[in-house]
């Protein structure tokens, strides 16, 4: 199990439509994104993912939705209604936003679209609003 950060920013916020969709994903194409295609095949079932929002010069992380990956299947605009052009089945299990403080660091992976989380102070935070 791990914890992961994921935007839904695609020129707006998206984020209601993940929860709604019972998804995560990226809206980018595989030509023109093709790691982050890859990012999203390798999240395991029980990995734990949250919607994240880090805007430049925020002094907070804002956490929209904390969810848990429930199956294998690689999701597609397919089968999405074109939110998504690659993401996976999430069961949400808190959906109220919350903010961290942005802790103290020098590997600022905050305005990624997706990346593993490792701070033990946001792991922490997400985690206590789980257990």
């Amino acid at each position: 199990m791990a914890i992961f950060g994921v935007g839904a920013y695609y020129d707006e916020d998206v984020s209601q439509e993940f929860i709604r969709a019972n998804l995560v994903g990226v809206g980018w194409n595989a030509n023109e994104a093709p790691e982050l295609h890859q990012f999203m095949r390798a999240l395991k079932v029980g990995d734990i993912v949250y919607i994240k929002s880090f805007p430049p010069g925020s002094p907070d992380v804002i956490v929209k939705a904390i969810g848990i990956i429930t199956d294998d299947e690689i999701r597609t605009a397919a089968n999405s209604s074109n939110l998504i052009s690659c993401g996976r089945n999430v069961r949400w299990i808190h959906t109220g936003d919350f903010r961290i403080p942005k802790p103290p660091e020098k590997n600022n992976v905050r305005s990624n679209t997706v990346y593993e989380e490792f701070h033990p102070v946001v792991q922490t935070a997400i985690l206590q609003q789980i257990i």
